[in-house]
C-alpha cells in the first residue's frame, strides 16, 4: 500500500495510524492472511489490495484493538474478528520528532469469535492446535511402519 502514495519532494509527514505503541505507515498481507480472509471473513473479496484497504479502513475508524495485554500480536476488530500482526520498523521513515514509523505484516485471520467459541481463550485453543496436529503426525507414522 505504501507505494502508492504521491511522491512530493518530502515536504510533508509521513502518514501513519496509531495503533497501540506504534505508528503504522505501511500494512503488508501475507498470502496465508488473503487466503484465511477468503474463507473466514468474506468469500467474494479476493485479492490483497481489498485486504489491506479494508484493515486501513479499520485502523483509520479505531475499531481494531488488542486481545489481551499478554498477547502481543493479536487483534481484535470490531470485538469479533481476531488476526495476528507482527510490526517491524520500517528504514529510515520517522515522523516529524523522529519516532521511527512500523510496517504492520498481517500474518493471519484466526476467524470470528462469534463464530469460533474456542477464540475467547487463546491459550486453551492453540494447546489443542498442537494437540490435533501431535495426533495427526502420530497416526501417519504409524501408517507408514
Amino acid at each position: 500500500m505504501k507505494e502508492r502514495a504521491a511522491q512530493r519532494w518530502n515536504s510533508y509527514e509521513s502518514f501513519y495510524i496509531m495503533l497501540g505503541d506504534y505508528k503504522v505507515a505501511d500494512i503488508v498481507v501475507t498470502h496465508h492472511a488473503a487466503v484465511r480472509y477468503r474463507e473466514r471473513v468474506n468469500p467474494a473479496s479476493s485479492s490483497i489490495d481489498a485486504v489491506a484497504s479494508y484493515l486501513w479502513d479499520c485502523l483509520k475508524q479505531k475499531r481494531i484493538t488488542k486481545v489481551h495485554r499478554n498477547e502481543e500480536h493479536v487483534y481484535l476488530i470490531d470485538q469479533d474478528l481476531m488476526f495476528v500482526a507482527e510490526f517491524s520498523e520500517l528504514a529510515g521513515e520517522t515522523d516529524l520528532l523522529g519516532h521511527p514509523l512500523y510496517k504492520m505484516t498481517l500474518v493471519t485471520f484466526l476467524g470470528r469469535i462469534s463464530e469460533k467459541m474456542e477464540l475467547r481463550d487463546l491459550k486453551t485453543y492453540y494447546s489443542w492446535m498442537r494437540h490435533t496436529r501431535r495426533t495427526g503426525l502420530l497416526k501417519n507414522s504409524r501408517k507408514r511402519k
